[in-house]
């Protein structure tokens, strides 16, 4: 079995709810995804950071810290949508690396690796901070068109959610 089926299998334990079970498999390939997410092979470790999230490998985040910081465009993409992924109950987890996500998404090269950093900011608190950030990028119309609109709809949902406190 590769890592990519043994994290695909994860997911689907996770989904059915079975923790033993996927505790097992986490203890099987928890050495051989710590080896991937090292690998001088970008796809490689693209693909170890995007599992664990399928995992639900919440303590490797500070591997995904690491993935955000990637030379691959590719890896950098694959560690949001883990974060984006184990933070959807755990807001603290964006709130960690919110300024590494500032950064990624005001300053990376990679449009999509901008919206993909925005996206994960929606699961952080409504921090002014990152309104008034988000608000810049959507009223800045030298940004891609759909980076806009999406932090807008970022910005418009963590000013919902601060105002409902």
């Amino acid at each position: 079995m590769t890592l990519e089926e043994a994290a695909q299998q994860a997911d689907a334990l996770a989904a059915a709810g079975d923790q033993k079970a996927l505790a097992t498999l986490r203890s099987q390939w928890d050495e051989e995804l710590e080896h991937a997410a090292r690998s001088s092979d970008y796809r490689v470790r693209a693909h170890a950071y995007r599992a664990i999230a399928q995992f639900r490998f919440r303590q490797k985040l500070e591997l995904v810290r690491r993935g955000l910081q990637d030379e691959s465009p590719a890896a950098r993409g694959s560690a949001l949508i883990s974060l984006e992924g184990l933070s959807r109950d755990h807001p603290g987890d964006v709130n960690g690396m919110r300024a590494l996500l500032h950064e990624l998404a005001t300053n990376d090269a990679n449009t999509a690796v901008r919206r993909l950093a925005i996206v994960c900011l929606k699961n952080g608190s409504p921090q002014r901070e990152t309104i008034l950030v988000l608000g810049g990028l959507a009223d800045d119309d030298e940004q891609d068109a759909e980076l806009r609109k999406t932090a807008k709809a970022v910005a418009g949902a963590l000013t919902k959610r601060a105002n409902t406190r």
